[in-house]
């Protein structure tokens, strides 16, 4: 029996935690494919490219656009979490995949490379080259390159928020309509209250967290650490507007807090939505009536942001 008081509808993923370690992901990742459900949707059309990232590698990415979508869509730029080391899981294609069909614009979903085959910055740039491809291509892939989201849960919020940043500070034209945030990774100080408290909770703890710092390779005398550690940033300024989701028992807990805190603090618009009996990845569990809660306020709020970006325009 779990000592925290995460509620049973999460069972059994509330008593579990991923061994991590580079025997476990070398053993894991090669057996961790996409599956094979987002080609056989009734109600997404999903498509992969694979494109060329910043040192010429090659990046896959799918597109998920809700069938009979025109041009001119609106679109979500998707990373998913895995503490940079772990490829997509299926409730990540899941929740893209919705989010697609109830909001009613087109998903980019990237697939990054990982850590520690491919340490910092490599990850970060793969997203960064995916949102440019995007961008570019706006026309040709049918969406509105004046009316693009990010977001991403764990490491993927880490890094959204890294190429927000990235792009603010290349000066890309690209100006996001919002950053989406389910229980972010953004301080690897990893010395939080909510750190110290959760070293062994289910899912996700900061034993974790340290661990995975060495796999990353993440080095803080460099000028782009920062998009590792976002709330370290100087400044916060011309950052979209924020949805950031909490859990209550995880130990990035106080990341999204602060997070909203420096937000606000530069006159960012945020909408903060601290769930309660839940642990890191909550959603993994799709039938749980919190995480139906949470993916329709994570929807409701996208939906808004592109609806009145939309309006702007006319």
């Amino acid at each position: 029996m779990s000592k925290y008081n995460i509620s049973r509808e999460f069972f059994p993923f509330s008593h579990f935690t991923p061994p991590i370690s580079e025997r476990f992901l070398a053993m894991a990742v090669p057996h961790m494919k996409t599956p094979s459900t987002v080609y056989r949707d009734k109600f997404v059309v999903t498509v992969r490219y694979e494109i060329t990232s910043y040192d010429g590698e090659p990046i896959e990415c799918f597109l998920m656009s809700p069938k009979g979508i025109g041009g001119d869509a609106p679109c979500l730029i998707y990373i998913h979490g895995g503490g940079f080391v772990l490829p997509a899981a299926g409730y990540h294609y899941k929740n893209a995949m919705r989010y697609a069909r109830e909001i009613g614009c087109r998903v980019v979903f990237v697939n990054y490379r990982l850590a520690p085959a491919h340490p910092h910055p490599v990850f970060f740039e793969d997203c960064y080259a995916a949102m440019c491809w995007a961008y570019d291509h706006a026309d040709a892939l049918g969406m509105d390159s004046a009316c693009i989201g990010i977001g991403g849960d764990s490491a993927g919020a880490t890094l959204a928020v890294g190429v927000c940043m990235m792009a603010r500070d290349r000066s890309h034209p690209v100006k996001f309509v919002f950053q989406m945030l389910p229980y972010p990774y953004l301080d690897a100080r990893n010395e939080s209250a909510s750190c110290k408290t959760y070293t062994d909770t289910p899912m996700w703890n900061s034993s974790l967290s340290s661990r995975i710092a060495p796999m990353t390779r993440a080095d803080r005398s460099r000028p782009d650490y920062v998009y590792y550690s976002p709330v370290e940033a100087d400044s916060f300024a011309d950052l979209p507007p924020a949805y950031i989701e909490t859990a209550e028992f995880d130990c990035l807990h106080d990341d999204g807090i602060l997070y909203a805190e420096q937000l606000r603090a530069a006159g960012i618009a945020v909408t903060l939505n601290e769930t309660r009996g839940t642990m890191h990845g909550f959603d993994i569990v799709q039938h749980a009536k919190t995480t139906k809660a949470a993916l329709a306020a994570r929807i409701a709020f996208m939906k808004t942001r592109f609806d009145e970006t939309g309006k702007g325009k006319n």
